[in-house]
C-alpha cells in the first residue's frame, strides 16, 4: 500500500516577487526624522512675527474704525495682541506641528510679559528720578535737615540727612533682629519635623499677610504704652522686624528645602552631628538663597510708613540716638514732602524717593556679595581656601597613621614583644 503524501503550497516560498508595476514599489516611504529646533532667531519665525504684528494691527483698527463701536486705547491693545496671537500661531501651523506652535506661541507671551515687567520698572524708576533732579544735584540734600528749613525755603537749603540715618539705624535694628531668628526658626522647620513645627508653619503663613499697621500698634502698645518708653527708632526696628520676620522666615524655609537631601546624608554617613551638618553642609548649600530671602525682607521693611510713624513720630531734625527721641525714615519724609503743594517740597520728597531705590539696590549688591556663587561655583579665593582645608585634612590622617600611634591598629590584636640581644656565641655545647 502506497500513502501518496500532498503537500499545500506554501504562501511565502511560492508567492511570485512583485514586478516593476506592482503597488509596492508605489508605497509611502517613511520620512526620516528631523530635530525641532528649540531656541534661536529664523527667517520664518521673524517674518511670521513681522506679519502676524501687521494683521492684528490692521484688524483691530478695522473692529474700531469700522466694523464694532469700540473705543479706549487699553481695548485697542488687547484687542490687537489677542489678534497678533491667533495670526501667529495660524502661520507657525503651516510648517510645525502642534507641540511647536505652543511652544512658539507661549515663548511670544513671556517675552511679552517680561517686556511689560521691565517697562513698568522703567517707567518707575526712570520718572522718579526724572521728578527728583532738581533735588538730586545739590551737595546740601545729602548733608543737611529740615530743622532750619521750610517749605518755601529753595532747595539750596535743607536735606535728607535725617531721614537717610533713621532709615539705615532702622533696618540695621530690624536685621539683627530678623537674620538670626529668621535662619534659625527656618533651620528647625526644615530640620525637626512634628506637629510643632507644622504649628509654627501656619503662624508663619498668616503672619505673612499680617497689615503693617497691626505691627505698628502692636509694638505701640507694649513697648511705648504698655512698659512707658517713649517713641524712638529702637521701638521702629521692633516694629519692622515683625514685618520682616515671616518673610525671612518662610522664604528661608522653602530654599532650605531645596537642599539635596544626599547631601546630608552623607554628612551623617561620615559620622557628624546634625548641628555639625546643618552648620557646614545645609547653610553653605542653601547661602545664595538665603541671601535672596533676607533681601525679600529687607524690601519688605524698609519701605514701611505707618509702623514708623506710630513708633518713632516724626522730626525735622536729625537724631543719631536710637534709643530716645522721634526718628524719621524716607518713605515718612517722601509721604510728608510729596503732601505739600509747594514744588520745592514735592521735588524734595522725589529725591527722597530716589535715594531710597538707591539704597535699596546698594543692600541688594551686598547681599548677594556676601551670598556669593549658586551651590558648586565657588571663587578663585573659595578654592584656594578648600583646596588649603583639604591639604590641612590631609596632613591630618597622616600623622594619626603615624607609625608611634597604635589608633588604625585592629583591637585585640598582640603588640610584638621586645627581643633580647643574642649572646656571642662562645662555641661551646650543653
Amino acid at each position: 500500500m502506497t500513502v501518496v503524501e500532498e503537500t499545500t503550497p506554501s504562501p511565502v516560498r511560492d508567492a511570485a516577487p512583485p514586478g516593476p508595476g506592482t503597488a509596492a514599489e508605489h508605497a509611502p516611504q517613511p520620512q526620516p526624522q528631523r530635530p525641532r529646533r528649540i531656541g534661536g532667531v529664523t527667517r520664518t519665525g521673524v517674518l511670521s512675527l513681522c506679519g502676524a504684528a501687521a494683521s492684528g494691527l490692521c484688524v483691530t483698527v478695522l473692529l474700531f474704525g469700522q466694523l464694532a463701536p469700540f473705543s479706549g486705547a487699553l481695548g485697542f491693545a488687547v484687542t490687537a495682541y489677542l489678534v497678533f496671537l491667533a495670526v501667529y500661531a495660524v502661520l507657525t501651523g503651516l510648517d510645525e506641528d502642534g507641540q511647536a506652535v505652543r511652544d512658539r506661541v507661549m515663548t511670544v507671551v513671556l517675552w511679552t510679559a517680561a517686556a511689560l515687567l521691565f517697562s513698568g520698572l522703567f517707567m518707575v524708576v526712570g520718572f522718579t528720578a526724572w521728578r527728583g533732579r532738581e533735588a538730586l544735584p545739590h551737595r546740601n540734600f545729602f548733608t543737611e535737615d529740615m530743622q532750619a528749613s521750610g517749605p518755601l525755603d529753595p532747595l539750596t537749603h535743607g536735606g535728607i540727612v535725617h531721614a537717610m540715618l533713621g532709615t539705615l539705624t532702622m533696618i540695621a535694628i530690624a536685621l539683627a533682629i530678623t537674620v538670626p531668628l529668621g535662619l534659625a526658626c527656618a533651620v528647625y522647620l526644615n530640620q525637626i519635623p512634628g506637629r510643632f513645627s507644622r504649628f509654627v508653619r501656619t503662624i508663619v503663613e498668616a503672619m505673612t499677610a499680617l497689615p503693617s499697621i497691626v505691627a505698628g500698634l502692636m509694638v505701640y502698645a507694649t513697648w511705648i504704652l504698655g512698659l512707658g518708653m517713649q517713641k524712638s527708632g529702637l521701638a521702629a526696628g521692633f516694629a519692622i522686624s515683625v514685618m520682616m520676620l515671616p518673610i525671612v522666615i518662610r522664604a528661608s524655609d522653602v530654599v532650605l528645602r531645596l537642599v539635596p537631601g544626599n547631601l546630608t546624608e552623607a554628612a551623617e554617613a561620615l559620622g557628624a552631628p546634625r548641628w555639625r551638618t546643618v552648620w557646614h553642609v545645609v547653610l553653605p548649600t542653601a547661602r545664595s538663597g538665603l541671601a535672596t530671602a533676607v533681601i525679600l525682607g529687607t524690601a519688605r521693611g524698609i519701605g514701611e510708613t505707618s509702623p514708623v510713624l506710630l513708633t518713632a513720630g516724626f522730626t525735622a531734625a536729625l537724631n543719631a540716638d536710637a534709643t530716645s527721641g522721634p526718628m524719621v525714615s524716607l518713605p515718612l519724609a517722601v509721604f510728608n514732602f510729596v503732601k505739600s503743594p509747594e514744588p520745592t517740597m514735592i521735588a524734595r520728597g522725589f529725591g527722597a524717593a530716589a535715594v531710597l531705590m538707591a539704597l535699596v539696590l546698594v543692600l541688594f549688591v551686598i547681599a548677594r556679595v556676601i551670598g556669593g556663587r549658586g551651590p558648586g561655583h565657588q571663587t578663585r579665593r573659595q578654592a584656594r581656601r578648600t583646596a588649603r582645608a583639604s591639604r590641612q585634612d590631609v596632613q591630618r590622617f597622616e600623622d594619626l597613621r603615624a607609625p608611634g600611634l597604635s589608633l588604625f591598629e585592629p583591637p585585640g590584636e598582640p603588640q610584638p614583644a621586645a627581643t633580647a640581644p643574642s649572646a656571642p656565641a662562645t662555641g661551646e655545647t650543653d
